[in-house]
């Protein structure tokens, strides 16, 4: 991942060297919506690199569910950057959020779409699923189940995860100018 965190790095100089402001509404809309982008592809770089162990996720069924729910997030993630590379080899100029709606096949469309809704629910759900974990975990320290050093894993493996997923839907969200 330091190739993403360093790529992500050279956008933001970029970004930092235009100046003046945008022309138009719609140009200002969609720089904010690429600064949110960049900075949750900042903060997901910046997940992944702090050297998580992904091979962690072996607890019980919740920090299973936790783990496919996260990958089903990557996948639906890489779909939207799959075609958001489509759109622009196509059309240097035009952006996602432009882009999406004068596609010529609704294909693109609703694939980048149903991506998004899936990378919600998963972003979603894992946020819930960390809430009720994170109590039934400790609560198995109190009780003497679980050990507190494994219990301490487990609740960092899944608020881990939660923050991928999170910053890749909002990062997608924002790729595409739906990230209001």
């Amino acid at each position: 991942m330091p190739e993403a965190a360093f790529a992500l790095r050279q956008a933001q100089v970029f970004l930092s060297d235009l100046t003046g402001s945008p022309d138009s509404h719609d140009e200002q809309r969609r720089l904010i919506s690429t600064l949110h982008a960049l900075d949750h592809a900042s903060r997901l770089a910046e997940t992944v690199g702090g050297g998580f162990d992904f091979g962690a996720v072996r607890g019980g069924q919740d920090d299973v569910r936790a783990g496919q729910l996260c990958a089903d997030a990557m996948r639906s993630a890489a779909s939207v950057a799959g075609e958001v590379a489509v759109l622009i080899a196509e059309s240097p100029h035009a952006t996602p959020a432009s882009h999406g709606a004068d596609a010529a096949t609704g294909a693109a469309a609703v694939s980048t779409e149903e991506a998004l809704a899936e990378l919600e629910r998963c972003a979603m759900e894992l946020g819930e699923l960390r809430r009720t974990h994170h109590r039934a975990t400790l609560g198995a320290v109190a009780d003497g189940t679980l050990a507190a050093d494994t219990a301490i894993v487990r609740v960092d493996t899944l608020r881990t995860l939660e923050a991928l997923s999170h910053h890749a839907w909002r990062s997608s969200a924002h790729l595409v100018g739906r990230g209001e």
